[in-house]
């Protein structure tokens, strides 16, 4: 008897001639996962994705799988050769180790034939193996409806039993669905866009902009802490960062006060798309949400939408901002987020900023502006920085 990992994926069946290419990225996806690990054996089988425990650490394995894009979940199992004797001793001591660590007075037994050579049914193989647990446990009754703790056997070319169900992300493996840019900010909306289109299977690339001296070192350092985070998820991303103080000063000197945040959103968009198509990205990612700041009334979202021709991925779109943080949470970008250091859009922030703004001014208000020479000397003196997270 040997422990093994079962690893379930959810859409990835419904794919039809090309399931195997989606089988292939994930299971290539978790073999990275794990590599720091050892060289553990990952393959498929029976539309399952499988990795052999061995004399690594299960609960490793677990927490790097569990965040791998296209995992529903996973259960640490017991793996041996179908025999029925076994797999109820294999089931019983399953349901001992759960009455002891839950109190469990209350079980069900699940069982699943893959194999339909073998001579028993599902239901009866529940039957057998729940009346010999009920033999040998005394005080615990079966309960098909509520049970507080449930076994599970799976008869393939080998039995498996099972009683834990770890949960993933769900999605789509990273890399079957294109690459887009992401605009990350220091706040806590963008870092949650970037894991939600990654999440789709998207590949990301990042950028962030910034207006040093106005904006701290640390204020920059805190973006690359967001990034690395995201990067466990996301995987290896280049991250692109633009000084976009110049730019903002112009705007200052030449433009009405009211259309800075504005006019600066349509310079970072504009600045975004021509690094996103420098670096083959097919849409831009931003972290905006339905009137929660000025920049992102309806109104707004129109006028910065037609600076760009690239397809523009809002998936906070109708988040309320308590959903967005409670996921902030779950990813662990949260509290990095929220530490109290300056970015960009603080930067000649104006008193009043526009809501509902008009195309027309605006671009009266670019014309004041040497836009292309602007654009160009930001992309010009643009850093660049490959980030990975590290253990």
């Amino acid at each position: 008897m040997d422990r093994v990992i079962i690893i379930r994926y959810g859409e990835i069946i419904l794919k039809g001639l090309n399931k195997r290419f989606f089988e292939d990225k994930l299971a290539k996806h978790i073999r990275h996962a794990l590599k720091d690990l050892g060289k553990l054996k990952v393959y498929k089988e029976h539309s399952r994705i499988y990795v052999d425990v061995d004399d690594y650490n299960e609960d490793d394995i677990i927490d790097r799988v569990k965040k791998v894009f296209g995992v529903v979940s996973m259960s640490p199992a017991n793996r041996f050769p179908v025999d029925m004797e076994q797999i109820k001793k294999v089931a019983l001591e399953e349901i001992q180790s759960l009455a002891k660590q839950k109190g469990a007075r209350t079980f069900k037994v699940e069982s699943k034939r893959g194999d339909k050579n073998f001579p028993m049914k599902s239901p009866e193989i529940s039957k057998e193996i729940g009346a010999y647990i009920l033999q040998n446990i005394d005080g615990l009754t079966v309960d098909v409806h509520q049970p507080e703790a449930v076994v599970h056997v799976e008869i393939r070319n080998c039995a498996f039993v099972h009683s834990k169900k770890i949960n993933g992300f769900g999605g789509l493996p990273l890399g079957t669905n294109g690459k887009a840019m992401l605009l990350l900010s220091g706040g806590i909306d963008s870092p949650v866009a970037g894991w939600l289109v990654g999440k789709r299977g998207v590949k990301i690339e990042a950028i962030h902009f910034h207006s040093y001296p106005f904006t701290s070192e640390r204020a920059k350092e805190k973006v690359l802490d967001l990034a690395k985070i995201l990067s466990i998820y996301c995987g290896e991303f280049k991250l692109f960062s633009i000084n976009i103080l110049p730019i903002q000063k112009e705007i200052n000197e030449k433009c009405p006060e009211e259309e800075m945040t504005i006019l600066s959103r349509r310079f970072m968009m504009k600045i975004a798309e021509r690094v996103a198509l420098e670096s083959n990205c097919d849409a831009l990612v931003t972290g905006e949400s339905i009137g929660q700041v000025a920049s992102q009334t309806v109104k707004s979202l129109q006028v910065t939408n037609a600076a760009v021709d690239m397809p523009v991925f809002r998936p906070l779109i109708a988040m309320d901002k308590v959903d967005i943080i409670e996921l902030a949470q779950k990813i662990e970008t949260f509290e990095t987020s929220i530490l109290p250091f300056e970015d960009c859009c603080t930067v000649f922030l104006p008193k009043h900023p526009v809501t509902k703004p008009s195309l027309e001014k605006i671009l009266q208000s670019e014309g004041l502006l040497d836009v292309e020479g602007l654009i160009n000397e930001a992309i010009e003196n643009m850093e660049e920085e490959m980030i990975q997270f590290e253990e």
